[in-house]
């Protein structure tokens, strides 16, 4: 793999003729045919990987020398901070800055979905077969990772619906309410939060629903999948393609999320919050209800030594107006890609040798490492087989911030010794059951590729200007009508020629 040493700044103009060039020797056989060479599977890699980070800090100790072994790898990191990868990883996208291997998280951002029909990056779907892992991954997962047929990096294999709340326990018993159930009883429980003083100290300091800029991460996302919204689109009986914001659905979530923001119940500040503020508003008693079910643990651990005999439940079916339970799923089960330039991976040999790598990545042993760290100082296996964090300070520290870059959460079952975190696990899995699936992830659209993620932002600016009252009906109104004129209908048309074709 090419060293990353010396920076370049191309322009887009020029990155895209590159970009062409390197697709049209791929395209003619030339390209792939003298690269073929074969690999050594024992032979010592040195790897740079543009890696998501999901924590205040990057990993101390040890637990990257563990991987490293295991791998037989030299791994180095670049950490790109969740709140600013759209920023980052657009600019190297158009920079030419990149990685051996980068983690394409966003798969619906326009610049990503261009770079990777350019001819940008390697196509591994004929590659995957011959590992012992990577083989595993489902067909439909595989398909779902693809854009036209071709799967241009290593799915991060997720599961279907990992959404829902983690609510305090102890603020529920202290206002005399039960767990949720329905969108009535969740408004409920907002209100007590934010009024009835939830945490005894004499003082309005609380609020119901914490909440942060990203929509799609927010509460809102999850209160319009249970309103009974589509995911993203929906596709009608006679094939055309609705976006989720044209329909009642979308618009009565709205206005559930603009009224509790408009009396108090949803943080005043949710359109500047990023996650990690999210996460320290709850832990610090400052709200009470949190969307993101499989961060519990983790939020019980920000709390220690702040909320003393703090109790928290996870919530998964909050029914919806028709009774019915929905949940929106992420991609299908599919988290991003791990993609592979082909800039810095100038050989097919090379190539093999990083699936190999990531093939490692998925040993269960590395799982371990990924998830609870060095057995002996990080976690323990109690006598049920259940992994146990022996120093919540270390594990932090030295292991969480790489659990975001697992390849797949799917493909090992571990027993949680946390109870909160267990019943989570298990929540997720149910979910499975009335997951609302994104129709248009297996299809492409030119114009999606190529403006969507610009007309995205008008939704979601119409949406947040709404939610605060700073938009009306008739606003939000214009709002489509310009995100259609602007683009919107030929993506819709787009999406319904593709889903035809696929038939």
């Amino acid at each position: 793999m090419k060293k990353n040493n010396v920076t370049k700044v191309l322009s887009l103009k020029a990155l895209l003729a590159s970009a062409m060039l390197m697709a049209a020797c791929s395209n003619d056989g030339s390209s792939d045919s003298a690269q073929s060479a074969d690999y050594d599977p024992d032979s010592k890699l040195e790897v740079n990987w543009t890696a998501m980070l999901h924590t205040p800090s990057p990993p101390s100790g040890d637990v990257l020398d563990k991987l490293e072994e295991h791998t037989n790898a030299e791994i180095n990191f670049n950490w790109v901070p969740d709140a600013s990868k759209e920023e980052r990883i657009t600019a190297a996208l158009a920079s030419g800055e990149l990685s051996d291997i980068v983690s394409l998280t966003m798969m619906t951002n326009s610049s990503v979905r261009q770079s990777l029909k350019s001819g940008m990056f390697w196509d591994v779907g004929k590659y995957l077969d011959d590992y012992e892992n990577l083989k595993q991954i489902p067909e439909e997962v595989r398909n779902a990772a693809s854009i036209e047929g071709t799967l241009y990096g290593v799915p991060f294999q997720k599961p279907l619906a990992r959404s829902g709340l983690v609510i305090r326990k102890d603020w529920l018993d202290n206002v005399g309410l039960k767990e949720p159930t329905n969108l009535d009883e969740l408004y409920e429980v907002a209100r007590a939060f934010t009024e009835e003083d939830p945490d005894g100290n004499g003082k309005n300091d609380t609020v119901g629903f914490g909440d942060r800029s990203d929509l799609k991460y927010s509460s809102f996302k999850l209160i319009a999948s249970y309103h009974g919204a589509p995911n993203n689109w929906k596709v009608e009986e006679d094939g055309t393609f609705t976006p989720e914001f044209e329909t009642e659905e979308y618009t009565n979530a709205m206005k559930y999320s603009r009224d509790l923001y408009k009396n108090g119940y949803l943080a005043q500040d949710f359109a500047v919050t990023a996650k990690t503020d999210q996460q320290q508003n709850f832990a610090q008693g400052k709200t009470g209800i949190y969307t993101g079910m499989i961060d519990i643990l983790n939020l019980k651990n920000l709390s220690q030594g702040l909320q003393e005999g703090m109790k928290l439940v996870p919530v998964n079916k909050i029914a919806g107006p028709d009774g019915e339970y929905h949940v929106w799923s992420e991609n299908t089960g599919v988290g991003g890609l791990l993609a592979f330039p082909k800039s810095e991976v100038e050989s097919e040999a090379e190539l093999k040798r990083l699936l190999q790598f990531v093939d490692d990545l998925i040993d269960k042993e590395a799982y371990l490492l990924m998830t609870g760290g060095v057995e002996g100082t990080h976690y323990e296996m109690d006598e049920n087989g259940a992994l146990k964090i022996l120093d919540t300070d270390s594990w932090k520290n030295e292991v969480q911030p790489f659990s975001s870059s697992r390849p797949s959460e799917v493909t090992h079952e571990l027993i949680d010794a946390d109870p909160d975190k267990q019943l989570a696990n298990e929540l997720v899995v149910e979910n499975d059951q009335f997951a609302v699936i994104d129709p248009t992830v297996p299809l492409d659209s030119a114009t999606a590729n190529e403006r969507g993620t610009e007309l995205e932002k008008i939704i979601t600016d119409a949406t947040i200007k709404y939610i605060m009252g700073d938009l009306d009906d008739a606003g939000f109104k214009d709002a489509v009508k310009k995100w259609r004129e602007s683009g919107g209908d030929q993506i819709a048309k787009e999406y319904a020629e593709a889903y035809k074709a696929a038939k």
